[in-house]
């Protein structure tokens, strides 16, 4: 920091000449300061997801084989991406195991997880949600539910069962939307 010498503020003031102040009664002064952005977006991507995830299906829409390949892309989604998410070209950032939850465990424990991976900033993540072999009738009950909730969900571009080396049809690949 410069220090001015008194000889350079007379200098100064003898330039510029006599000042008047202004007043100016344009200003808006706002009495009431507006809430952090972050947390609103925060709270309204909750509620959000707690909408997005409450809705129940029917047994019927709920069907899912053990060997279905499960496959989605909003609309707008180029077919090379598509190919190159089936052939497990994509690196994957995250990955979430739902071995054994039960419904009312995976689906909070889905919504955290696509709102984190989102918030971070990651492109591709994996959920392995198992083929069922070890429930009742050896039939998957995430799967289809997984299904329906990413398909659902704001945050999910595209999904495709993974390669059989990631899991096959007992996990899925899940492009995930960018923030801007």
């Amino acid at each position: 920091m410069t220090s001015h010498s008194n000889n350079d503020i007379k200098l100064f003031r003898a330039t510029v000449g006599p000042i008047k102040r202004i007043k100016n009664n344009r200003v808006i002064h706002q009495t009431e300061r507006p809430k952090p952005l972050l947390r609103q977006r925060w709270k309204d991507d909750q509620h959000v997801l707690e909408d997005m995830f409450s809705a129940d299906f029917g047994a019927e829409q709920l069907e899912a084989d053990t060997e279905d390949s499960l496959s989605y892309a909003r609309t707008g989604v180029q077919h090379g991406i598509m190919r190159k998410l089936r052939r497990g070209q994509y690196s994957i950032e995250a990955e979430l195991d739902m071995h054994g939850m039960t419904v009312a465990i995976a689906k909070p424990m889905l919504a955290e997880f696509l709102y984190h991976a989102q918030r971070m900033g990651k492109r591709c993540v994996k959920i392995i949600h198992g083929k069922g072999y070890r429930s009742p009738n050896q039939q998957p009950i995430l799967k289809a539910r997984i299904n329906n909730w990413l398909r659902r969900s704001d945050a999910v571009v595209a999904f495709n069962s993974a390669r059989q080396i990631d899991g096959g049809t007992g996990a899925v690949y899940v492009l995930i939307k960018q923030q801007r």
